[in-house]
C-alpha cells in the first residue's frame, strides 16, 4: 500500500461535510415531478401562471430558473453563506457588485489582480464617476491610509493574480469595519470554496470566476457571488434581474455538475502543485518560484492560518530573457499555452503579454510582472509527467551552449 503523502500537512483541516454538501444541497429529487436524481436542464424562458401574478415561483428565466436555483443553493452551502447568485461571467459579477455604488464613491482595489478586473475598474467603472485606487492591501497600513470618507468598496484577491501574494482577510475586514459602511469583496477564484471561506473571515461578499476551479472543466464561463447579509442579497438579486447578466441553464447545469468533484479535484491540484513547485524550486534554470504552499513563500504561515490547502497556481521566473520564456512555452508538450486556469488540464501562460497585457507597463514593472514571469495552472495529470514536461522545456530554453543568465 502506498504511503500517505504528508508533505501537504500544516494547513487547516478541510471544511466538515464539504463533499456531502456539494453533492446533495439543492439537488433534492423531490423538487421535480420526475424525481430526477440529477437536476434537469430547464430551458424554458417563461413559465405558466395560474392567474395574473399567481405563479409557482418562476415567471421569466432571467428572473429565476430552476436549474440556476440548484446551483445557487449548492454554492451557498459550500461558501458557508445564506445566499448565492450566479452570473454570466466573473466580470459580469464584478460589474453587478460595482452597481451597488454611485458616482463619487471610491473603490480601493488590490494592486495585483486579474487583468480583466484591473481593466474594468480603470477603463470602464472610472468613466461613470467612480474613483478607483490601486493599493497593496497585503500591507494593512497602506489600506488604512487609502481609505477616505468616499470609500465604499474594497476589492481584494488572495492569492493575487499573478504574483500570488496572500492577503490577511481578517485584518482587512477589521480595518474596513473601523470606517463604517464599506463593502469588503474577496475574489476567491484561485482558492475555491474548498480551500478558503472569505465570509467566515469577515468579508461581505465572496465572488468567483466560476469558469475556473468551481466548474473545473474549462467548458463554462460563469461568475458566482455569495453573501450572508439579507440586505446585500436583496440588492444584488434586484441588480441580477435588472441588469440581466445571467448564465444559461446549460452552463448552470455544467457548473453544478463540476461542484460534485470539487473536493477531489482540489486535493489533487494541491498534490500536483506541490510536486511541480518543489521541482521548479530545485531547477537551475528557474530564478524564483512563488507558491503559497512552499515554506519559501513570504506569507506561507498566513496561507496555513487562512486556508485549508493551495490550488495548482504557480508563478515562477525563468532565468534569461523574453526569448527564453517564449522558447520554454513553445516546447511544452503536456502543458498547453493558453489563458484561463483551474481546469483539469495543465496550462501555462506569459501574463505580461497575455492575461495582464492591459495593465499599464509601469504598473506591471512595479508588480514584478516581467517578460520572464510564467504562470502555471497545474492540472490533474500524473505529476511525474508534468515534471518531465517542464524539465524538457526548461532544457530546450537553455541548451548546453547557452550561458547561465
Amino acid at each position: 500500500m502506498q504511503k500517505k503523502d504528508t508533505s501537504l500537512s500544516g494547513f487547516l483541516p478541510s471544511f466538515q461535510h464539504f463533499a456531502t454538501q456539494a453533492i446533495h444541497v439543492g439537488q433534492e429529487p423531490e423538487q421535480w415531478t420526475s424525481q430526477a436524481v440529477v437536476p434537469p436542464i430547464s430551458l424554458s424562458t417563461t413559465f405558466k401562471q395560474g392567474a395574473p401574478d399567481k405563479h409557482s415561483g418562476f415567471v421569466y428565466s432571467r428572473s429565476g430558473n430552476p436549474t440556476r436555483n440548484c446551483l445557487e443553493k449548492a454554492v451557498a452551502a459550500l461558501d458557508g453563506a445564506k445566499y448565492s447568485l450566479a452570473f454570466s461571467s466573473g466580470l459580469a459579477a464584478t460589474m453587478t457588485i460595482t452597481h451597488l455604488l454611485k458616482a463619487g464613491d471610491q473603490i480601493i482595489c488590490m494592486d495585483d489582480v486579474y487583468g480583466g478586473t484591473n481593466r474594468y475598474f480603470r477603463q470602464v467603472a472610472s468613466k461613470f464617476g467612480l474613483k478607483v485606487s490601486f493599493v497593496d492591501c497585503s500591507k494593512i497600513k497602506l489600506l488604512e491610509a487609502a481609505i477616505t470618507p468616499e470609500t465604499k468598496l474594497v476589492w481584494i484577491e488572495t492569492p493575487t493574480n499573478p504574483v500570488l501574494k496572500m492577503i490577511d482577510i481578517e485584518a482587512c475586514a477589521h480595518t474596513v469595519r473601523k470606517h463604517g459602511d464599506i463593502i469588503l469583496v474577496v475574489d476567491n477564484t484561485f482558492m475555491s470554496a474548498y480551500f478558503q471561506r472569505p465570509l467566515s473571515l469577515g468579508a461581505d461578499i465572496c465572488m468567483y470566476s466560476a469558469t475556473k476551479y468551481m466548474n473545473g472543466h474549462s467548458d463554462v464561463v460563469m461568475g458566482l457571488v455569495s453573501v450572508n447579509s439579507e440586505d446585500l442579497h436583496n440588492k444584488l438579486r434586484f441588480l441580477q434581474n435588472s441588469i440581466g447578466a445571467v448564465p444559461s441553464p446549460l452552463d448552470c447545469y455544467l457548473c453544478n455538475r463540476g461542484l460534485k468533484t470539487l473536493q477531489v479535484r482540489m486535493d489533487k491540484h494541491f498534490e500536483n502543485g506541490m510536486a511541480v513547485a518543489k521541482f521548479l524550486e530545485s531547477n537551475p534554470w528557474v530564478a524564483k518560484v512563488i507558491y503559497p504552499g512552499l515554506p519559501s513563500h513570504p506569507q506561507h504561515e498566513l496561507a496555513k492560518r487562512q486556508c485549508t490547502g493551495c490550488p495548482g497556481m504557480i508563478t515562477f521566473y525563468i532565468k534569461g530573457t523574453l526569448q527564453h520564456a517564449e522558447t520554454f512555452l513553445k516546447n511544452l508538450k503536456i502543458f498547453t499555452l493558453a489563458e484561463s486556469l483551474g481546469g483539469y488540464e495543465s496550462l501555462a501562460e506569459l501574463p505580461a503579454i497575455m492575461t495582464h497585457a492591459s495593465v499599464p507597463k509601469d504598473d506591471r514593472d512595479a508588480l514584478g510582472i516581467s517578460d520572464t514571469l510564467i504562470r502555471l495552472s497545474v492540472g490533474l495529470e500524473d505529476a511525474k509527467d508534468l515534471v518531465e514536461d517542464l524539465d524538457q522545456a526548461l532544457k530546450a530554453a537553455h541548451p548546453p551552449s547557452t550561458s547561465d543568465n
